[in-house]
């Protein structure tokens, strides 16, 4: 996973639209990269439509919030339209940008070993560093520590 005060490493992914996305067009302001497992999941569910509520709190900070998945364009698109989510998702189906930042890694279920996504959260300042990264948050936290740590750098 990535550190507090690396650079984040820029990529490109399509949104629910399909449409390319580049972070360091977003940069200037903060940024924030979450990631998470798979789409229409309860706690992928619980985080996204969080995010949504919350997004006078994020928009105070100027902040842009992006949620990455291994998922691919159609399913995160459904997602997206479910849930009348107010930011975008990316589709990482390949997962380099999962890998990039460390969040692909080996889980393991019932007794079974695979490889999937961490639910990650990497807050990125105006200039492309990451001024905080949450490696293992929880979708009922996620927000409060978010916005706590887009306070911390404004």
């Amino acid at each position: 996973m990535i550190e507090t005060g690396e650079r984040a490493p820029d990529f490109t992914l399509p949104d629910q639209d399909g449409g390319p996305v580049t972070l360091s067009a977003l940069l200037g302001t903060p940024v924030v990269v979450y990631f998470y497992p798979k789409a229409d999941t309860s706690g992928c569910t619980t985080q996204a439509c969080g995010v949504r509520d919350h997004a006078a709190d994020y928009s105070e900070h100027d902040a842009t919030v992006i949620g990455v998945s291994p998922d691919p364009v159609a399913k995160v698109k459904h997602f997206h339209e479910k849930h009348s989510l107010n930011f975008t998702l990316l589709a990482d189906e390949d997962h380099a940008v999962c890998e990039l930042y460390g969040t692909w890694i080996e889980k393991s279920m019932y007794g079974n070993t695979y490889m999937g996504t961490a639910r990650a959260t990497v807050v990125i300042d105006g200039d492309g560093i990451a001024a905080a990264v949450f490696p293992k948050i929880q979708p009922k936290k996620h927000d409060a520590l978010v916005l706590k740590a887009l306070a911390e750098i404004r």
